[in-house]
């Protein structure tokens, strides 16, 4: 039977990708001719799979 509680690697794991989306995110938006904006950082799909590529995290996705 599979575990219904996230272990504690599994948080930090995500964490970790948060932290990373938030230091590397703004750079790539520089370098990124498509979602290049001055608005609000919004992470469009494309970046999220790039980043995230586990539907299971967020299956609406």
């Amino acid at each position: 039977m599979p575990q219904l509680n996230p272990s504690p690697w599994f948080l930090i794991l995500i964490l970790s990708w948060f932290v990373f989306l938030i230091v590397f995110t703004p750079k790539i938006y520089k370098i990124h001719p498509i979602v290049k904006s001055n608005s609000a950082l919004i992470i469009t799909p494309e970046i999220y799979h790039l980043f995230f590529p586990w539907n299971w995290i967020w299956p609406w996705y």
